[in-house]
């Protein structure tokens, strides 16, 4: 799996909301239609050129993975969050720096539209943005190197997990292995446009101990005028006995997101080793 992690980090005149991910990717859907757009209607339906624009790929597109993620921890007292891109995205940087960039000094952030001059933006984890300069560096694309292997483990769900059993979303207690599993493989299956498949090896570990809440958590739609359900399924779960195949699925899920809406930061999950449980 191909990646670019951009992280951004910067403090406004007031807290940021609890949640920020509606937010940001309303802001960069904003920043990038100006970047990228050259219908001279600028409007997406019927357009010429929607099957190579990358705002109509990302937020256009229906029915479709959406080949980059949010990623942030809740309730910080500043703005800290990284921009995951995948697969053939990453090949977009540019055009998405230049949207964020765009998004923080011309556009704004939040209700009041705040201005940020005063930013830290890294790329991979270097920083690219000094003396209001911009520099990209020149290998730019990552590929996931998953090392060792741990049968015991913590997995800790730190943004809501919106995941669906029998065609309901899970509340917590219901929460399986197999069900974490298979919606890792099957969003990385179509994240590089694979044909759908179940998971070619043995689902095994053991969930020992569970300490799971389902956190309710909703967002304002400006384009369909509505409140949307985004709650979901936060805490912690003790996993024995895993086996290496789907460890390192979980270690991709770290990575891409787990479950429904991984665009707005859900789904974020962390897998801790157990002390005593490595193994090479």
């Amino acid at each position: 799996m191909n990646y670019v992690k951009i992280t951004i980090m910067f403090r406004g005149k007031s807290k940021p909301p609890y949640f920020i991910g509606s937010q940001l990717r309303g802001a960069l859907g904003y920043a990038l239609k100006k970047v990228t757009c050259i219908n001279p209607s600028y409007s997406c339906e019927g357009c010429f050129a929607a099957s190579n624009c990358l705002y109509h790929e990302f937020y256009e597109e229906k029915n479709s993975f959406h080949k980059y993620r949010f990623d942030f921890e809740l309730g910080k007292e500043y703005y800290d969050f990284n921009l995951y891109l995948f697969d053939s995205a990453c090949s977009k940087l540019p055009y998405v720096v230049s949207a964020l960039h765009m998004m923080l000094t011309q556009i704004g952030v939040g209700k009041e539209r705040e201005i940020h001059k005063d930013f830290i933006m890294f790329i991979n984890d270097v920083e690219c943005f000094a003396d209001g300069k911009l520099s990209l560096p020149k290998d730019f694309i990552k590929k996931l190197q998953i090392d060792g292997f741990r049968p015991d483990i913590t997995l800790k769900f730190s943004t809501p997990l919106r995941i669906k059993k029998e065609n309901r979303f899970v509340r917590g207690d219901e929460l399986e292995l197999v069900g974490i599993i298979n919606s890792i493989y099957q969003r990385q299956m179509k994240l590089l446009v694979r044909e759908h498949k179940k998971f070619p090896y043995e689902i095994k570990g053991d969930i020992v101990s569970k300490e799971l809440k389902f956190v309710e958590l909703t967002r304002q739609s400006n384009r369909q005028k509505t409140t949307m359900n985004m709650g979901g399924i936060m805490g912690k779960i003790k996993i024995k006995n895993l086996n290496k195949e789907c460890y390192e699925v979980l270690k991709v899920g770290e990575l891409i997101g787990v479950g429904k809406q991984t665009v707005f930061g859900l789904g974020k999950i962390k897998v801790i080793p157990n002390k005593g449980g490595e193994s090479e």
